[in-house]
């Protein structure tokens, strides 16, 4: 990596002071302690029954964390200690913290919902359960447009998917069976804990002195742990989790997927990306930078391969089966095309100029054409030649394609929030020969 590099992939001077202030502590004290307060919040004022059940125990999940780090913090003033040191104690806490506030939850909601208490889930998750169970029944998950108009006019939505098509495995065992174990969203958490695991060993295993050895290395094995962090605990993933769910392992996917190129192994990037974009196009962007980013390294064809070959593939049999049902799933709800319209309306700038001003939409989408221009125009011109550079690209990129879209909710911010967090755990230098 050059130092320029080097110095682009970093963090501002100001927030590696923040991050690592008391080894790494007084940030940890203060998202567990600012997060147990948007719980107790969200538990008080929030409009959707799962979000206000989740808060209840997530506020006591969150306290509990913070006063675990407070512990942390007296100690080390009693017996100071490096940063390193205290990662194994940082990385208990923040199990415990995943656990009280997303498994908890989440298990909690999922068998009152198989006791008979319908408030206990978002929509996404009754869509993909929906989605599992025609996919059986037979063979695409996708409802088409006349199927659709037929459904009772306040049905019609859930009778969407605006997912891809791999989106439905997570439903199929509820097609098989009805209990709390068969809820989409045990299943998201499943598939979320095995892809970010396995993204931590891809930097362990793919450059073994970089999460514990010479010095320098403690900073990296920091920014692993604060990486998973935003994945995990970070309210707005672990409420998305427990109510919903979906995006978790996309995001989970992505962030295995620039591990795995950090770690000079461009192939198996691809099948990560893959599998994520076959399961929601939030991917596919994405895949596109890492694309890129493996120009650099004369391995675009080894990272493209499994970055489109697995989403087409997923694509392949719905398809087959009913392309025109397919295309009003995936592509024209997705554009405000559909019978209904999406209720994701958060009051980001893109939805603002939509709604406010005159053909808002068509400026709305001007301004997020231009922005993607502008990104392909970067990704052209200068592109990626470090992990650490395609997560910051990816981040910043997603964050405005959010930010402009006409319809969009505040929950997509977890993508652009972990992949800015995961850059720093990639920034290393780049290994020699890259592996299949």
């Amino acid at each position: 990596m050059t130092a320029a590099a080097d110095r682009a992939t970093r963090a501002p001077a100001l927030w590696r002071r923040i991050d690592r202030a008391a080894g790494g502590l007084a940030l940890d004290l203060g998202l567990y302690g600012a997060s147990a307060a948007f719980a107790a919040v969200t538990a008080g004022t929030s409009t959707l029954p799962p979000h206000r059940a989740w808060g209840t125990v997530a506020a006591f999940g969150y306290l509990l964390a913070a006063l675990a780090v407070a512990g942390q913090l007296a100690a080390r003033r009693r017996d100071p200690a490096t940063p390193l040191a205290a990662l194994p104690a940082r990385w208990a806490v923040t199990g415990l913290a995943w656990v009280t506030t997303t498994l908890l939850p989440l298990l909690a909601q999922s068998a009152q919902r198989a006791a008979g208490r319908t408030d206990r889930a978002q929509e996404e998750v009754v869509v993909v359960e929906h989605s599992g169970n025609r996919l059986v029944e037979t063979g695409t998950p996708y409802l088409g447009h006349d199927a659709i108009a037929a459904l009772p006019a306040d049905e019609r939505l859930l009778g969407y998917t605006p997912y891809q098509p791999g989106m439905a495995l997570f439903g199929l065992p509820r097609a098989v069976a009805d209990g709390w174990w068969t809820d989409a969203r045990v299943w998201f958490a499943v598939a979320t804990a095995l892809l970010l695991a396995l993204a931590v060993a891809a930097l362990r295993t793919g450059a073994p002195a970089a999460l514990g050895g010479p010095a320098g290395d403690g900073d990296r094995a920091a920014a692993v742990l604060r990486g998973i962090q935003a994945a995990t605990v970070l309210p707005v993933c672990a409420l998305t989790l427990a109510t919903g769910g979906d995006d978790l392992p996309v995001l989970a996917a992505c962030l295995l997927a620039l591990a795995l190129a950090a770690s000079g192994r461009p192939g198996r990037a691809g099948l990560a990306i893959g599998v994520a974009g076959a399961l929601k196009l939030f991917a596919w962007p994405v895949a596109l930078v890492l694309i890129a980013w493996a120009a650099t390294h004369r391995c675009a064809g080894r990272l493209a391969a499994g970055a489109l070959g697995v989403p087409a593939l997923a694509l392949l049999p719905a398809l087959l089966v009913d392309r025109d049902a397919l295309v009003e799933n995936v592509l024209r709800f997705p554009l405000g095309h559909g019978l209904v319209t999406s209720p994701a309306q958060s009051p980001f700038p893109g939805h603002l100029i939509a709604t406010a001003l005159p053909a808002g939409r068509v400026v709305a989408a001007a301004l997020l054409v231009a922005a993607g221009a502008a990104i392909a125009v970067r990704l052209l011109r200068r592109p990626p030649r470090t992990a650490a550079a395609a997560a910051l690209i990816c981040g910043y990129g997603l964050l405005a394609a959010i930010l402009l879209m006409p319809t969009t909710r505040f929950g997509y911010l977890l993508y652009p929030v972990a992949l800015l967090a995961w850059a720093p755990a990639l920034a290393r230098p780049e290994p020699g020969p890259a592996a299949p």
